[in-house]
Formats: C-alpha cells, sequence, structure tokens
C-alpha cells in the first residue's frame, strides 16, 4: 500500500548530504575509501538502524560511481528459488493447449535457462514452451547449449579455478569461470539425480530438459533483438545489467522491454535499483506484488555483497515511498513500452 502523501517525511539533513551528487562527484575516491573504512566498523548490532541503511545506500552509490564494472559469467542453478516459483504461478494464467514463449537474456552458463525448464516441466510436463536463451558471448553460449559442467576443477579439487574462456580449455575450466563457489551449491541432491546424468565428474543436463530451447548469438541491446526472437509472454533479463553503467543499462532495459507481449511480464533482478525503477516509472510498468519481498531476498549472494558490491542489493525497506516500484522484481507490461 502507498503510503498518503501527508504522511510521508521528508529525508533529513544528514541524508541529503549521503544523497548529495556534488559530494559524490568532488571529493572522490579518498571520500570513498574513508567511507568503506567507516563502514567496516559500524557494529553489526546497528545494521538494521534506518540511517546505518540510509548510510549504506550513500557508500554503494559511491562505489557504483567510482568502480570499474565488468561482465561476469559466474552463476547458480537455482538462483533464486522465489523467482521460479512466482514464475510457475504465472503459468495457471495458461489455457489448456497454449504455447509460451519465454526468452532468457544474458543467459551465460545456461543454468537459469535449466533451471527455468526444470521448474516448468516438473510441474506442467505438457505445456509447450519454446524458451529463447541469448547470450553475447559465442563460446559461452556454445558451452550453455551442451548442458555438460564440471563438478570438479582442472586441478582436481571442487574449489573455484577462474581460468579462462578460450579455445581449447577444457569443460571445467570454463565451469569455474568467475565462479566465487560451486555453481551447484544450491540442488539438493534429489534434484542433481532427477536433472542430470552423471558420468565421473561431469553432469550433463537431461534431454527432456533442453528439448523446446533455442540458442540465439546476441546482444539484448541490439534494437534488433525483437526481430530475432519475436515477441514473448515471459522475458527474463536477470542479473547482467548490473555490470553496465546506468545509462547503458536504462537503454538496454528499453529496448529488452519492447519483446514482452502486451500483458505479459518482465522478470529484471541484477540491476541498479535506480535505473530500474526510473524505467519502470516512466514506462508504466505494473509490479508484481506477491512474493516481493522474498524475491528480493532469494539471492543471497546479491544480498550478502551489499553494500560493498556495485552488483548487491539493499535491504527491503517499505518504509520508503517508493518501495513497491523499487523492490519490484517482476513486472506486467500491459502496453507496448516502444509505444510510450
Amino acid at each position: 500500500m502507498l503510503v498518503p502523501q501527508s504522511a510521508r517525511k521528508p529525508p533529513s539533513a544528514l541524508v541529503r548530504m549521503f544523497q548529495s551528487r556534488l559530494l559524490r562527484k568532488y571529493l572522490g575516491r579518498p571520500y570513498l575509501l574513508t567511507n568503506i573504512w567507516i563502514w567496516n566498523h559500524i557494529p553489526t548490532s546497528l545494521g538494521s538502524w534506518r540511517l546505518v541503511r540510509a548510510y549504506g545506500v550513500h557508500l554503494q552509490s559511491l562505489i557504483q560511481m567510482w568502480t570499474t564494472r565488468r561482465q561476469s559469467v559466474g552463476t547458480f542453478f537455482f538462483r533464486n528459488r522465489p523467482e521460479l516459483a512466482l514464475l510457475v504461478r504465472l503459468l495457471n494464467q495458461r489455457r489448456e493447449g497454449s504455447t509460451l514463449d519465454l526468452a532468457v537474456l544474458g543467459c551465460s552458463k545456461g543454468t537459469e535457462v535449466y533451471s527455468i525448464s526444470y521448474a516448468i516441466r516438473s510441474i506442467w510436463p505438457d505445456l509447450k514452451v519454446r524458451l529463447h536463451a541469448l547470450d553475447i558471448s559465442k563460446e559461452i553460449l556454445d558451452f550453455a547449449e551442451a548442458g555438460v559442467y564440471s563438478l570438479r576443477s582442472h586441478d582436481g579439487t571442487g574449489a573455484p579455478n577462474p581460468g579462462y574462456l578460450v579455445p581449447g580449455k577444457d569443460v571445467s575450466t570454463i565451469t569455474f569461470r568467475d565462479q566465487p563457489s560451486s555453481m551447484f551449491e544450491r540442488v539438493s541432491s534429489e534434484e542433481m539425480a532427477s536433472m542430470f546424468d552423471r558420468e565421473g565428474d561431469h553432469v550433463t543436463v537431461k534431454s527432456r530438459f533442453r528439448e523446446g530451447i533455442t540458442w540465439y548469438l546476441g546482444d539484448a541491446g541490439d534494437p534488433g533483438v525483437v526481430g530475432t526472437l519475436g515477441l514473448q509472454d515471459i522475458v527474463v533479463a536477470n542479473r547482467f545489467l548490473c555490470h553496465m553503467y546506468p545509462k547503458e543499462a536504462e537503454a538496454c532495459l528499453r529496448n529488452l522491454a519492447r519483446l514482452v507481449k502486451p500483458g505479459g511480464y518482465l522478470f529484471v533482478s541484477g540491476v541498479d535499483l535506480d535505473v530500474r525503477s526510473k524505467v519502470a516509472r516512466e514506462l508504466g510498468w505494473k509490479p508484481v506484488m506477491e512474493m516481493i519481498r522474498e524475491i528480493h531476498e532469494g539471492d543471497i549472494s546479491l544480498r550478502r555483497d551489499w553494500p560493498l558490491g556495485y552488483w548487491g542489493l539493499e535491504p527491503f525497506d517499505r518504509g520508503r515511498n517508493d518501495w513497491e516500484m523499487r523492490y519490484a522484481s517482476v513486472f506486467q507490461l500491459v502496453e507496448r513500452s516502444e509505444g510510450k
């Protein structure tokens, strides 16, 4: 429920100072390093205080301004279970015999694509699903399409190994590239058995979860992506926009929203919240309130890395005036965004 205008309190002078663009711009890196030091010395017991949270938001804005961003292919199977649960619930609206068009953009190593395929086919085995997976890297896309992963890095351990994605490197090198921990750490033993065929230290996604997937090499920011993929009932654009600088991420988000059919849904997490809420507000997207907090907090790696990672997610704060738009990760697009 939105807070009435009369009940909203203006931000304090200290919070306004935290949010000052001039302060961030002219004091620069020394100011950033000083604030990181301060944050690391704030007692954890004070973490729930509103002023401390506001300070964390300010600190992350500094980090987002001054840190060099780069794309990462680190990922996990079943990365955000509430997000998958909501996606499956939305399928209750499908008519019997209908076809679902679903696109996963920035599909990386394929873990999100296969997690979605598994979640849908485990509950709706007879639903016809046309799943479109797109990524900008041919090497990563080929790896994802093969659906073969290593349980151990090439040094014979289960520890992550960054490796480099170059021709001739083995499966383990690519599996563990950019992985802070195993991509299988959120998969139960029962899911491992039902989702994969195992041979030695390698696992392969079972054929029924690879059926109906078409893999595309392309850029989500390319205006021609609509012509390539066609309009979709659901578009998933998770955890790659945060690695773009704000202007680039905003342009890409506006572009990829053109893929969504009128009345369809856009899943978009792992993006600067200011960018997402700005675009959603201007294009009139309807935030999906079901499981809003569970999905926001559903990826422990994003929440854990706030505020010192530019990709981190700030704590859910229902006290904000704009909390519904700011923290929603799923939106219904009633009208075509390109017509706005």
